[in-house]
């Protein structure tokens, strides 16, 4: 017999889940994929999917808990300098 999956969360989530997970829009998370600003993703076939522990992970960078901490290291979705991008990335190893 085969054991039933119905009872497992899911741990991938395509891009409109993705995007409602963290309340974007998908295009916007499409956009950050394009200009690699946004969470880690996987290509599984011809599928973009997300993982719910990479989705959460890119969030908590930009926590902050006042208006006067430094700005979260999340930028926006648009084309960044490769200098600036280099220096996010430091941070996240």
């Amino acid at each position: 017999m085969t054991p039933s999956l119905s009872g497992i969360p899911p741990r991938y989530l395509r891009t409109p889940e993705a995007a409602r997970f963290l309340g974007l829009s998908g295009r916007t998370l499409e956009k950050h994929r394009t200009y690699g600003t946004g969470p880690a993703y996987r290509k599984l076939g011809g599928r973009v999917v997300y993982a719910i522990e990479d989705l959460q992970a890119w969030a908590d960078r930009g926590m902050v808990t006042s208006t006067s901490d430094p700005r979260g290291e999340v930028l926006p979705a648009k084309r960044h300098d490769p200098v600036q991008l280099a220096h996010i990335g430091r941070h996240l190893r």
